[in-house]
């Protein structure tokens, strides 16, 4: 008896009668009852004791060092007063089902990690169908919009579309809701659900149109902000164009010397050695617009590095006269788009939200995706995504 009750809290089935162990290679047979005990009828509300039969049933257990089966000896009750008949009433297994509670929590459990529904089956003894089934029975509803919203597009191929949008909260670092895709007119509706959308402060968003007038017709009160990141990628796109078109030109030895090179250009200048400087030095010598777009470039680092819009701004307003009147086709793509995105990028400056955390979380969902060789389910992808990160 002793030996009982301490195998019982070892297993955590304190409320069991443990009749006998069988432990093989691979898998252990545990057989189990419930101490007898009166029961109510489920039809007529009477308390009875009577036994009508006996069944056993086979129960997948969390794996205790090797594979684990109960097999529980049930007690089916019969009513004396309306003649129902019904199975006893447990703590640890749920009608209808062949695997305990705790099993089942256990598998959804494990699908917060990065890994394939094959791998968690194979850790449970079960079938990976049979995982993504108990996984499914979770559904994660759509958060409470926040004082900073951030959004953000991802390739997730779910559902027929391409590209579904992530919504974040970057100030407490939460992931909102995943949605379906990013046409403009889908977003406008699901954000007009919201009843508390003055309650959104700040919008961040990477350098999309769309995004932008989804936020003026949302969320009219709330500040634009563009991603710091995407603003300044503009400027080194606008340098690599500059360095590709001057390579060009160049014999063999040294189109090679300046790819092999281009890491040095978006190097910070303070980090350089004695070295790196001469070879950007060489380069700089044999193509004299490199370096032209590569002090530009620095000095756009320089302007979003400003530590307020009173300060930012006039040195942006110089900083886009000085870039037209060079001759330097390649940064008109990047004015233009600082022109465009002028008010957005003078708010960066005075807020410290970023995508940041957003695009952090994207690089988790593609991790996701390639260890689970895609997700074609939308819902069944946004509950994973939602599951893995909050």
């Amino acid at each position: 008896m002793l030996t009982n009750d301490y195998s019982a809290k070892l297993l955590d089935l304190e409320e069991v009668i443990i009749k006998k162990v069988e432990k093989f290679e691979d898998v252990q047979h545990i057989y189990i009852e419930l101490p007898r005990k009166e029961h109510r009828c489920p039809n007529c509300k009477s308390v009875t004791n009577q036994i009508h039969d006996y069944r056993m049933q086979a129960v997948k257990d969390i794996p205790f060092g090797r594979n684990t089966i109960l097999y529980l000896r049930k007690r089916r009750y019969s009513c004396p007063c309306c003649g129902k008949r019904f199975f006893e009433n447990n703590s640890f297994l749920s009608r209808y089902c062949r695997a305990t509670k705790r099993m089942i929590l256990s598998v959804i459990e494990s699908f917060r990690k990065l890994q394939p529904a094959s791998e968690i089956a194979a850790q449970f003894n079960i079938s990976p169908t049979t995982a993504i089934r108990y996984f499914d029975c979770i559904n994660y509803g759509a958060g409470a919009l926040p004082e900073v919203l951030s959004i953000d597009e991802f390739k997730g191929n779910a559902d027929g579309q391409k590209y579904q949008t992530i919504l974040t909260n970057p100030k407490d670092r939460k992931i909102l809701d995943i949605l379906p895709n990013r046409f403009e007119f889908d977003l406008i509706q699901y954000f007009s659900k919201f009843s508390e959308r003055e309650k959104v402060k700040y919008f961040v968003t990477d350098m999309n149109p769309h995004f932008r007038n989804i936020a003026r017709a949302c969320f009219p009160k709330a500040t634009i902000i563009a991603d710091r990141y995407h603003v300044i990628r503009q400027a080194i796109w606008a340098m690599e164009r500059v360095r590709k078109n001057e390579q060009k030109r160049l014999s063999d030895q040294f189109r090679k010397y300046f790819k092999r090179s281009k890491y040095l250009l978006n190097k910070k200048r303070e980090k350089l050695n004695e070295e790196e400087m001469n070879r950007l030095a060489l380069m700089f010598e044999i193509a004299p617009r490199l370096a032209d777009a590569y002090r530009i470039k620095n000095e756009f680092i320089e302007v979003m590095r400003s530590s307020s819009s009173a300060i930012g701004k006039p040195r942006l307003i110089d900083w886009l006269y000085s870039v037209e009147v060079m001759d330097l086709p390649e940064f008109h793509d990047c004015t233009r788009a600082c022109h465009n995105w002028f008010l957005e990028i003078v708010h960066s400056m005075d807020h410290p939200w970023t995508n940041g955390f957003t695009e952090g979380c994207n690089n988790k969902t593609k991790v996701l995706k390639r260890v689970c060789f895609g997700v074609r389910n939308f819902k069944r992808f946004r509950n994973r995504i939602l599951h893995c990160a909050n």
